[in-house]
């Protein structure tokens, strides 16, 4: 099942920096077991842009649409076998401590 897994920054980071994990090993580790399709840190929220459509005339606003003080920094594309092992690897990562992290499975393709 594939999940894309949102990394986010939080105001209230893990204190207890005991055993940080390396992203460099994390990123090496998932890759090496096929568990990791893709995945890239982004750019600030400087650099985004909020693109609406509202009764036909085009909207846009630089940032991102919510004003908060979470943001989502990167993402990675997971190949697990069920939610578990995806909670397992996003457990495993630094911005679980540093941060947070939200799986979203991939919705299941309808037939056209």
């Amino acid at each position: 099942m594939r999940y894309l897994m949102f990394v986010c920054t939080d105001a209230e980071p893990d204190q207890d920096q005991t055993d940080w994990p390396d992203i460099e090993a994390w990123v090496a580790d998932n890759d090496a077991r096929g568990r990791r399709l893709d995945g890239h840190e982004l750019a600030a929220t400087s650099a985004a842009t909020t693109v609406r459509v509202r009764d036909g005339e085009l909207l846009l606003c630089d940032g991102p649409f919510a004003e908060t003080k979470e943001v989502i920094v990167g993402y990675d594309i997971l190949d697990c076998a069920d939610l578990d092992e995806a909670i397992e690897v996003a457990r495993t990562h630094p911005m679980a401590r540093a941060g947070r992290i939200e799986l979203r499975p991939f919705a299941a393709p309808t037939d056209a």
